[in-house]
């Protein structure tokens, strides 16, 4: 890459926006290539969501150009924490336009550890209590996906539109912070809603 955008590799994001644009031809295209792998990485969090995996890249992209369209240097954050929101979000939308009528299908990726105090579980997360083993016979496989399905069906109806929005975004690895970011919410408030739904998850199990 530095051999083709030698003129660019040692400028900051921020300078590289200004040049754009006034007109510079060949920023765009160098953006895009040093941002590409924040956005396959992404689009690998979100396909756990049920996505295509390309359709997420395109959205990514797409939430690239967003953020080059929207980036303010005076007010806004360093340019690749504000790409990485544009991005997320752009995906996010795009991941509930395109399952509006099902939720997910619930995975086994990311820890809804409990910690209530006194929980004699301390340590099991939905993983272990959706599937305690590995080798299943057909009558097994079976019941756990009906297990499964009224987990989903309960969920559901118990947890509120915001809680499972949380969900969604915490069970690809995002900290409540940047859920937070994505979602346009208070912290604090993010941080309680996904503490609500762990303990209605655990409630239900």
């Amino acid at each position: 890459m530095a051999e083709r955008y030698g003129n660019y590799v040692q400028c900051g994001d921020g300078e590289l926006i200004d040049r754009l644009r006034r007109g510079e031809t060949g920023i765009m295209d160098y953006i895009c290539e040093k941002y590409k792998n924040l956005v396959r990485s992404k689009a690998k969090s979100m396909f756990i969501l049920g996505a295509d995996n390309e359709d997420l890249i395109q959205e990514g992209m797409i939430g690239l150009f967003k953020a080059v369209r929207d980036y303010d240097t005076g007010r806004d954050a360093s340019f690749s924490t504000f790409a990485e929101l544009c991005i997320s979000r752009q995906m996010y939308t795009a991941v509930q336009a395109s399952r509006r009528r099902k939720h997910f299908p619930l995975n086994t990726y990311v820890s809804l550890d409990s910690e209530s105090p006194g929980d004699d579980r301390e340590g099991a997360n939905l993983a272990e209590l959706l599937a305690d083993r590995v080798e299943l016979s057909p009558e097994e496989r079976f019941l756990d996906k009906e297990r499964v399905a009224y987990l989903e069906r309960t969920i559901e109806e118990e947890l509120s539109e915001f809680e499972k929005q949380v969900l969604d975004l915490y069970i690809t690895g995002m900290s409540y912070s940047q859920i937070a970011r994505v979602l346009g919410r208070d912290e604090k408030a993010t941080d309680n809603a996904l503490q609500r739904l762990k303990a209605k998850i655990k409630k239900i199990l």
